[in-house]
């Protein structure tokens, strides 16, 4: 796993801002994700990102946040991550529900993340719950298999 030595380096589709972060509306399936803190045609920040080991890309993040929760205009994310803000600002993630799996990348995808057309890709969705149980961060990312893996411990309840 080579998250710990990876750097975000901010990149948006949707705007030049520093932090690389636009306010965009809702989607459908964004606002389940988020459950009741954000409904349909709201505003959420859209933040996406590439991450990086050295110069290689490694993932390629999409997340999306209610806008209440944080200011991401005001936020350098290549200086500081996105989690670190959130706890810098007294948002306490607790709980994530989580999906991990594979897929073909895109063009633009492969693109980003250095790879060939249609190469195959680890996948991971996932909703983060802060400590009052409400879900303050979607995201659905996108790895290069040949530089991240999952590490897992299953425990019996």
């Amino acid at each position: 796993d080579h998250s710990a030595d990876a750097r975000d380096h901010s990149q948006s589709a949707r705007s030049a801002s520093p932090a690389g972060a636009a306010e965009c509306q809702v989607q459908r399936h964004v606002s389940r994700r988020l459950n009741l803190r954000v409904a349909p045609g709201e505003e959420v920040w859209s933040l996406e990102r590439v991450r990086h080991i050295g110069t290689e890309p490694l993932a390629l993040l999409h997340n999306y946040l209610p806008v209440d929760l944080i200011d991401l205009e005001a936020v350098d994310l290549a200086e500081h991550g996105l989690y670190e803000t959130l706890r810098e600002r007294g948002v306490l993630m607790r709980v994530a529900k989580q999906r991990i799996g594979a897929r073909k990348g895109d063009a633009r995808e492969c693109e980003l993340l250095g790879e060939k057309r249609s190469a195959p890709l680890l996948t991971m969705q996932r909703t983060s719950y802060d400590d009052a149980g409400g879900a303050v961060e979607f995201g659905t990312h996108l790895y290069r298999p040949d530089l991240y893996t999952f590490e897992l411990t299953l425990v019996d309840r």
